[in-house]
């Protein structure tokens, strides 16, 4: 097995196994609107066998950073569109990550300067990413039990309008201490309803959305992302064997496109494998990867798709360079979030690139 050997996820028949992982990048324009400028950042690497969209909130109350894209208004809506036409214009194919940070916002981010929600009222360490500079977290506000319907509701019509928008299919976002991966993780969760206590209550949220996610797109459309070690936005959880254990199998019984699996915080003694086995189906895993190491985990079949963050951020050619073995662009740390399209859209590629040059002239024209 190689990265380069083509693989069916769902209906979609991927040329190679080469995933471009959701990564912020702040960039949204007004009112979280994708721009042409987004379009052109994605139609860039479009030769990936499957990209997945940066975090996208599905409501307003779920957002936690400047200058992240929704999927909750119309013109946010349209906003994607030409971003995933500009995508499949050139033979790509892309699935919207629908997200909810929970505690991981602010109020200066929140609608009506509320308390950004949660499963219990915990708040976390460290500080939020605000429009006036980094701030102190709050403590959030628990979500009472006749919200959670409302927050599942969100989640399916946010899979809506992505569909509308011409995504091949979501990936829910449950990882990295955002209010999915909040409620599965007992650190966070000390609700003592049916959303709480018992790891079948704790993943309860997530296989519900999911549900409501699926119900839009079919399940063979719909991916999952978790993060069962990375202690991210400070969360951690007592027994991640069993917890994501139990999540694995029951996404697996839904027959669900893929389980994308973040390795962070690894130690080296989680049994990875029993997630893979658990839930089935293809996985994704992501961490750090390079491409030797990348062949080496296809080869020893511990997982079927790589996803790569940063070697994508600076390399829109990436799945060229990895088929030349030609050196990869150094990703520029300054320019990881928020700005222009110095370090967005700038990286240069192994030779010249006509759509680079169509859609920037369009852009000049409009600007």
């Amino acid at each position: 097995m190689s990265l380069f050997d083509p693989i069916a996820i769902g209906s979609l028949r991927l040329p190679n196994r080469i995933v471009m992982a959701p990564m912020t990048r702040n960039r949204a324009g007004a009112g979280d609107v994708p721009t042409d400028l987004n379009a052109l950042y994605y139609a860039q690497r479009a030769s990936a066998g499957l990209i997945v969209g940066e975090g996208t909130q599905i409501s307003p109350e779920g957002k936690g950073y400047p200058g992240t894209p929704g999927i909750h208004s119309a013109d946010q809506e349209e906003g994607w569109r030409r971003v995933t036409s500009a995508v499949h214009d050139q033979g790509g194919r892309i699935f919207a990550q629908l997200w909810h940070v929970g505690r991981i916002s602010h109020p200066s981010l929140q609608p009506g300067n509320g308390l950004p929600v949660a499963p219990s009222a915990l708040p976390p360490q460290g500080e939020a990413v605000t429009a006036s500079g980094p701030a102190p977290f709050v403590a959030p506000r628990a979500l009472e039990l006749i919200e959670i319907g409302r927050i599942v509701s969100d989640f399916g019509h946010a899979a809506e309008r992505a569909k509308r928008a011409g995504f091949d299919g979501a990936e829910l976002h449950g990882a990295n201490g955002y209010l999915l991966d909040q409620f599965l993780r007992d650190s966070t969760n000390l609700r003592g309803d049916r959303y709480g206590g018992s790891v079948q209550n704790r993943a309860r949220l997530l296989l519900d959305c999911v549900d409501a996610v699926a119900a839009v797109f079919g399940a063979e459309s719909v991916g999952v992302k978790l993060s069962p070690l990375n202690p991210f936005n400070d969360i951690w959880d007592s027994n991640p064997r069993r917890t994501f254990g139990h999540a694995a199998e029951e996404l697996g019984r839904r027959g669900l496109a893929y389980l994308h699996l973040t390795r962070g915080g690894d130690d080296g003694q989680f049994d990875w494998s029993a997630l893979r086995r658990a839930f089935g189906g293809p996985v994704i895993l992501n961490g750090g990867y390079d491409f030797a190491a990348a062949e080496l985990a296809l080869a020893e079949e511990a997982a079927d798709l790589i996803s790569f963050g940063a070697a994508y951020l600076s390399n829109p050619d990436l799945v060229e360079r990895f088929r030349r073995g030609a050196t990869l662009n150094t990703a520029d740390r300054k320019t990881f979030y928020g700005g222009d399209s110095r370090g967005y859209t700038d990286y240069p590629v192994l030779e010249p690139d006509p759509l680079s040059v169509t859609l920037e002239a369009r852009l000049l024209t409009a600007g």
